[in-house]
């Protein structure tokens, strides 16, 4: 006798089919980090742009997505930006991906004593950037 039996082969198709049950939900999971991961890296730019605003005194009211140059990209296909009076500034890219991270946002926040913090707490913990709460 030569080749593999009937059987055999179901065995292994069976297996095969297992193990892509449990590898494809963790597939899953590392595109999602990784769309949320690109669109922090959309956005982080901008907050270079809104410093230098903020040490020229630029007038606050022109500091807008364009002004910061943050072009909408497929990570994040919707970017708001706005500067306050007291230089609060919040940097928001809504998140463009799988069903895990579609449609939420990402926010860098700028405090009027200059400290940026991230914020993707819209996202479940596993998909977070390093670095973002």
């Amino acid at each position: 006798m030569r080749g593999f039996a009937l059987i055999e082969l179901m065995i292994v198709v069976a297996i095969v089919a297992i193990l892509a049950a449990i590898g494809m939900p963790l597939y899953q999971g590392y595109v999602a980090k990784s769309q949320v991961t690109a669109a922090l890296a959309t956005v982080r730019p901008g907050k270079t742009t809104i410093e230098t605003a903020i040490a020229e005194r630029r007038d606050v009211s022109i500091v807008d997505a364009d002004y910061v140059g943050l072009r909408s990209s497929s990570a994040c296909p919707s970017i708001d930006v706005s500067l306050a009076e007291d230089y609060v500034a919040r940097i928001e890219c809504h998140v463009a991906g799988n069903s895990k991270v579609d449609g939420k946002s990402l926010f860098l926040r700028r405090d009027s004593e200059g400290v940026w913090t991230c914020d993707a707490s819209a996202f479940d913990v596993p998909y977070r950037p390093g670095g973002c709460g």
